[in-house]
């Protein structure tokens, strides 16, 4: 099988590459770790460790053992192998390899893992990790396929939407096991009680939609990253790939098809 390229991570911004690979006619193939703690469940692939399978926007990706992953690219679907280390590339010798876990970190990807390498986001340097490096910094280089040198820090500050950065975030409070009480979807207003941890509520920061959060039943560290509210409140963006993902998944097409046809 021609053209495979395993994608690291089955986050929201890698679901958004590995959607764009996938209908740009790509076999893409997904590893995730066993527990994802992905907030944008609703619009991330890795969902499909806990569902078995998911459709995002007409893309079917379904958790496969390393055993099946053939069958079910022939299927025309996107296997999710529960796979941290990313051992299957060694199996699968895959065309390319896209590091999109998102870590500020190189957590361990190599320029030999394939034919072409990149890295999505700070954390590699285009020429002697990876290939080509992708710009996930919101502005002007968002999408910006990165030749030489490194994408922009990590600033720690979220992107602005509809006004709001760090407010938009949920964070928790304190260590322990996350239970929400809403669902993906809902209307809160600031000061509604989102879930728990043990017997510490998580409070909406914001009025909005709660356009992500954790799932259920997962431990989770203080000032760790649960949930998102996004302020301008459309029930379709809590269902629909976003901006950022698709123009890092346009940068990720446009370095595979350009370094593709140089290197």
């Amino acid at each position: 099988m021609e053209k495979i390229i395993v994608v690291k991570s089955g986050g929201d911004i890698a679901t958004g590459i590995a959607h764009r690979l996938f209908r740009s006619g790509f076999f893409v193939v997904i590893t995730e770790i066993a527990q994802p703690t992905v907030i944008r469940r609703t619009v991330s692939f890795a969902e499909a460790v806990y569902a078995g399978t998911v459709v995002i926007e007409g893309v079917a990706a379904k958790r496969t053992e390393l055993s099946d992953v053939n069958r079910c690219l022939n299927a025309r679907m996107i296997p999710v192998v529960v796979d941290p280390h990313a051992d299957c590339i060694a199996e699968l010798k895959p065309w390319a390899v896209v590091d999109a876990i998102l870590a500020k970190q190189n957590t361990g990807t190599s320029i030999q893992d394939a034919a072409l390498v990149i890295g999505v986001g700070p954390g590699f340097t285009a020429g002697q990790d990876v290939h080509a490096v992708i710009e996930t910094m919101r502005g002007h280089d968002l999408g910006r396929v990165i030749t030489s040198g490194t994408a922009q820090p990590n600033t720690g500050v979220p992107g602005a939407i509809g006004g709001y950065t760090t407010e938009r975030v949920l964070r928790a409070p304190v260590a322990g096991v996350f239970e929400g009480v809403c669902r993906i979807g809902d209307l809160a207003a600031r000061g509604d009680i989102i879930g728990w941890i043990g017997p510490e509520p998580v409070y909406a920061t914001i009025d909005g939609i709660l356009r992500g959060l954790l799932q259920d039943g997962l431990q989770v560290d203080k000032g760790m990253k649960i949930g998102d509210i996004d302020p301008r409140c459309q029930p379709e963006n809590c269902l629909t790939i976003s901006d950022k993902a698709r123009a890092v998944g346009g940068g990720v097409l446009e370095a595979l098809l350009w370094l593709g046809a140089i290197i």
